[in-house]
């Protein structure tokens, strides 16, 4: 039978006091405790740990080998119980997230620095990327929760309503519209319409406004990062609509938006988990973060807005 872990520690503290009465007032524990725990010890490795006597103890050679290696077991024991203990109170690990581009980009990195400030121990890994891409991030394993559209219903995931964000026209400076503080889907109709790649929920979302709106457009050229349709609009090339999170990214090129009518077109961005699963302690404290956000209506771009209901 080996010694157990209270019999090694019991041990430690007795020699490291050089006897019973010391040790018993530092661990507050009775010194028959330790005496008992002490001789369970030397039955168990049949050995003479500690010559006796009134006052003191005195280690034995068997005695001064056990120290050395009961001090590195308890000291080990102790290290790993306070890793685990700071991993528990979601201080130390890995937040491993997936999310669409733009989120990642505009709405995440002011949370992440004040996420960090407050567990500088945690490290965070963004899986960026499409949707569909994301959504099986969560469904495989490799991210603990998602930031993304809705996308089809699935009862191995639970959605909770986060962000609503507006569409909005996006027009070159100098475009004819861009006069107006209102312009309507069936104005972009009209004229060449970029679009984003057929893959993007993005696209998904403004081929069936156009066909709520009652027209048929033909994209005059697609891409698939939304950069790159900013790109296309600032040289002049047509006219796009792209939801209010996505505007930042276009950097400060040539280029307007102005709000979009008939009809008003937004997408919605969930957490998304998976379905009865625990999340690591980490990560539900930074969806806690992001409540608090919420709850506190920080700042978000033009035309996107907390889901508080």
């Amino acid at each position: 039978m080996d010694p157990s872990l209270r019999q090694l520690a019991a041990y430690v503290a007795v020699a490291q006091a050089g006897g019973f009465t010391a040790a018993a007032a530092r661990l507050r524990v009775s010194q028959s405790t330790l005496s008992r725990a002490v001789s369970d010890l030397e039955r168990v490795l049949g050995v003479r740990l500690l010559e006796r006597d009134t006052r003191n103890v005195q280690l034995t050679a068997a005695g001064h080998e056990t120290l050395r290696v009961a001090e590195q077991i308890v000291d080990a024991h102790r290290s790993g119980m306070k890793q685990l203990r700071r991993y528990l109170l979601g201080e130390s690990g890995v937040v491993a997230m997936a999310t669409l581009p733009s989120v990642a980009a505009v709405l995440l990195p002011r949370l992440l620095s004040a996420f960090r400030g407050r567990r500088p121990g945690v490290s965070v890994r963004i899986m960026d990327g499409l949707e569909r891409a994301v959504l099986g991030r969560v469904l495989n394993g490799d991210a603990d929760f998602a930031v993304t559209t809705v996308g089809a219903a699935s009862d191995r995931l639970e959605h909770r309503p986060l962000i609503r964000d507006r569409f909005r026209a996006v027009l070159p400076e100098s475009h004819p519209l861009a006069d107006r503080d209102e312009v309507a889907w069936e104005d972009l109709a009209a004229q060449p319409f970029l679009a984003v790649g057929p893959e993007s929920s993005v696209r998904r979302l403004t081929d069936a406004a156009f066909e709520q709106a009652g027209a048929v457009v033909t994209p005059a050229a697609e891409a698939g990062n939304v950069a790159t349709v900013g790109g296309l609009v600032a040289a002049g090339l047509g006219v796009s609509a792209l939801p209010a999170l996505v505007l930042p990214l276009l950097g400060p090129g040539h280029v307007v938006h102005r709000t979009l009518a008939g009809p008003a077109v937004e997408r919605r961005l969930d957490v998304v988990v998976r379905a009865r699963r625990t999340l690591p302690p980490a990560a539900a404290a930074f969806l806690d973060l992001l409540d608090e956000a919420r709850a506190e209506g920080r700042e978000v771009p033009e035309g996107a807005a907390w889901i508080t209901h």
